[in-house]
């Protein structure tokens, strides 16, 4: 009988252990919450496709996927410490080290870091084929979506219609929407066209060009050139969208991922290493994931990098400043 009680005892015992273990095991869990953009755009499947990838790659993390109004919103949530990494636009990321409040930031985001570049964001003018705009100058007095208030593709917007001449007081409406609900208004002729800086193939688009005949208006390699860094001369190749015959030139903004100096470095470093040995993952997720190299990682980042994320590259034999 002694030895029963005993024997019972002791499994009391030690099933208070495990109980009281149990939350101290939950805290050890790192928690990434990746910040992407709106769910018809290219951030939030691939930030999907990484958070997946973090799941399986990093032991004691629990990833969750943040849904955003894109790259001026991610910035602000991680100089917040709302998250632990975020995709961005290249301009939108300059700005805020700098602290430009005409682009969104009042005051200088000092505590974002790096981690890497990965693909560019194509300026993507898509016009109804009704609408009649074929150029950048028949946008005049026309209804044009240029993407959610102060995102990166709203400031893309400013900038290639202020290298074009113009300025919103010369379009007839200008709606501030996120990608899906741009191409809804186009879908019942209540806009003429949209602004959409993404990835090529992005789903709004593919979405549109299925639904109405379409426009890709091209802007000229004069004007890329006049609106000058960070923006570079591309293409849309033909085929890119339904009815889209034809290559269209445009001009295109490097994307990137960034942290903030609260994340430890050995996630970083984990985090770094886990995307750079599994972009198959990220290109079957979309297209615009074939473009990351591991060459081109530290393109143009105007930011200090994250240690986690030198020590990686350092690895790789990349070279990383001081």
């Amino acid at each position: 009988m002694k030895a029963l009680f005993r024997n019972r005892r002791l499994a009391g015992l030690a099933a208070a252990v495990l109980i009281a273990a149990a939350p101290a095991a939950a805290r050890a869990e790192e928690f990434v919450n990746v910040l992407t953009g709106g769910t018809s755009g290219v951030y939030y499947p691939m930030g999907v496709a990484l958070s997946k990838i973090y799941g399986e790659k990093i032991a004691g993390t629990r990833p969750t996927v943040q849904a955003t109004k894109a790259s001026v919103e991610n910035l602000v949530l991680l100089q917040q410490g709302k998250g632990e990494i975020a995709f961005t636009l290249g301009d939108s990321l300059a700005a805020a080290w700098k602290g430009d409040e005409e682009a969104g930031f009042k005051a200088p985001l000092k505590k974002l870091r790096g981690v890497t570049a990965i693909y560019p964001n194509y300026v993507q003018i898509v016009a109804s084929k009704d609408s009649g705009i074929k150029t950048l100058a028949d946008l005049k007095g026309k209804r044009l979506s240029v993407g959610a208030p102060k995102s990166g593709t709203e400031l893309n917007a400013r900038a290639i219609l202020a290298a074009a001449g113009m300025s919103y007081k010369d379009l007839g409406k200008i709606e501030y929407l996120p990608f899906a609900e741009s191409v809804e208004l186009m879908k019942n002729r209540q806009l003429d066209a949209t602004l959409q800086s993404a990835g090529l193939g992005v789903a709004s688009l593919r979405d549109l060009a299925t639904s109405v005949e379409i426009t890709v208006v091209e802007v000229p390699a004069a004007t890329v050139d006049k609106a000058g860094s960070p923006f570079v001369k591309a293409t849309i190749p033909a085929n890119t969208y339904t009815g889209q015959s034809a290559p269209v030139h445009t001009a295109a903004v490097v994307n990137y991922l960034v942290t903030h100096e609260g994340v430890k470095e050995d996630l970083v470093y984990k985090m770094t290493k886990a995307m750079y040995e599994n972009l198959g993952d990220l290109a079957a997720a979309h297209a615009a994931g074939k473009a990351i190299k591991l060459e081109s990682a530290l393109e143009g980042m105007p930011i200090p990098l994250h240690p986690g994320a030198a020590k990686y590259f350092k690895e790789k034999g990349l070279k990383v400043g001081s």
